[in-house]
């Protein structure tokens, strides 16, 4: 999934994730919202013919929202790392 970063202000992490969906956003955005370090997390889809999809992330003071982000991938990547057809 190529992702190109929008802004990345240290407290605020807005994201482009090119060529994902619903399904996808979703997965980050719940994840965010129930970490006690995030203050706010969702996405933007725009139009869906000529628009890519958007992940905005806010954080409590103290924590880095790329870091945040960051994690997250790494526990995703491993929860799905296990599974096989």
């Amino acid at each position: 999934m190529p992702v190109k970063v929008l802004k990345n202000e240290g407290l605020e992490l807005r994201l482009r994730l090119i060529g994902e969906d619903h399904t996808t956003l979703q997965l980050f955005r719940s994840r965010l919202n129930a970490m006690d370090k995030v203050e706010y997390a969702n996405y933007f889809t725009g139009h869906p013919d000529l628009d890519e999809p958007e992940l905005f992330i806010r954080v409590k003071k103290g924590a880095k929202a790329d870091k945040i982000i960051k994690d997250l991938c790494s526990e995703i990547r491993k929860e799905f790392a296990g599974l096989s057809n």
